[in-house]
């Protein structure tokens, strides 16, 4: 019976019926300049407890808690240690896109950072996000540096890409980044940590609340910046420190966050993936990979169909940028050049390359690779122009 469900599934992801675009842009007032934040929270007095102090100490102008479902005291918590914190509250449970989007609409100023609430903030966390918004033109997101407690294993670190190294491997990762690399293209800010323009979010018409209760919401909303030309970068000076599913390991088991994350991969490719091209190589890999009892679930997404897109920037050239095959380095002369280096491995320049540059990129491949950065900084890189 696999059998049969696995031809299904490949005939109904050929078949994938393309609607027009789903996420009208949300209406909203002017924006002021600066930083709002935006921390979902379900049962996590605790976890607020323990975050709250760094982020406050860093005076941002906006805070907004979603508190969402909790019954663990946490509203009058807040309203007691922190009166100036905006409390925004669902007696039921959200899922993740939902409680992001009922704070996104309190938003004020121009830039959105979301927090998970097992996110502690090192000192400089939001000047450090904001700073490349002033370099970076048509930049969507910057995403912080994920750091895990001494003695656990660093399973994220805010370099995010795609990229497989085996067939039965999840096709999006995050990389270790290298000594000294910083504002790397990445495919996508993790929605637990990353400052976003808050205009661009608002055209894309928030975040997609198909992905229920959690995860790749973030993944498809960068995804559908970079096919507009809203690019995502690694920032490694923004830091936290995360404590890593303290909310959603509560509630699931392994297995089911499992199953979560499998099927909202899939309904990603099939509602973001705008190229059939990219679309069926991307689906073929997940259908590879997909346990037997989810293949039914499949043909059913796939043939739910996704949106049809005018796209800015070829999917093709963003996914080549950001899979794992380049890193930047900020170098030591402002005025100067960007040099573009072809490797073998990727490794950071020599300290002389750096002292020379204004930023050095390093290219894993041949010139052909070297060429898809150059044309993509052509369009993103601040000047001057890469050489």
């Amino acid at each position: 019976m696999t059998g049969f469900w696995s031809t299904a599934a490949r005939v109904a992801g050929y078949l994938r019926p393309r609607w027009p675009a789903r996420s009208p842009a949300i209406a909203g007032p002017a924006l002021s300049h600066g930083v709002s934040v935006v921390i979902p929270s379900r049962n996590g007095r605790h976890l607020l407890e323990a975050q709250l102090p760094g982020i406050m100490r860093q005076n941002p102008p906006q805070v907004v808690v979603v508190d969402n479902g909790s019954d663990d005291g946490t509203a009058e918590y807040l309203r007691a240690a922190w009166p100036a914190i905006e409390i925004e509250s669902s007696a039921v449970p959200l899922s993740f896109a939902r409680a992001v989007n009922r704070g996104l609409a309190r938003t004020r100023y121009s830039h959105l950072c979301l927090l998970n609430n097992d996110m502690l903030v090192e000192p400089g966390f939001f000047d450090a996000l904001a700073r490349p918004f002033e370099r970076i033109p048509n930049l969507f997101c910057a995403t912080a540096q994920i750091l895990f407690p001494p003695g656990v294993r660093r399973e994220e670190t805010g370099k995010a890409v795609m990229a497989q190294a085996a067939p039965e491997d999840f096709p999006v990762r995050c990389d270790e980044p290298l000594p000294g690399e910083d504002l790397t293209f990445v495919l996508y800010g993790s929605g637990g940590c990353s400052l976003y323009d808050v205009a661009m979010l608002r055209a894309l018409g928030g975040v997609d609340e198909a992905y229920d209760p959690a995860y790749v919401e973030d993944l498809d909303l960068g995804y559908r910046a970079w096919q507009r030309g809203w690019p995502s970068v690694y920032v490694a000076g923004a830091v936290v420190e995360h404590r890593h599913r303290a909310t959603t390991s509560r509630y699931y088991t392994q297995q089911e966050l499992d199953r979560i994350l499998e099927i909202n991969y899939l309904k990603f490719l099939a509602r973001a993936v705008a190229s059939p091209k990219v679309f069926r190589r991307l689906w073929a890999q997940a259908l590879r990979r997909l346990p037997g009892e989810l293949l039914p679930e499949a043909c059913r997404i796939a043939l739910a169909g996704g949106s049809r897109y005018t796209l800015e920037c070829a999917e093709e050239e963003f996914l080549a940028l950001t899979d794992g095959s380049v890193a930047a380095f900020p170098g030591g002369a402002p005025e100067g050049e960007i040099a573009i280096v072809c490797v073998d491995e990727l490794r950071p320049p020599s300290p002389d390359l750096l002292a020379r540059h204004a930023e050095v990129v390093v290219v894993r491949g041949d010139g052909a690779a070297a060429g898809k950065w150059y044309r993509a900084a052509t369009r993103w890189s601040p000047a001057p122009r890469p050489r």
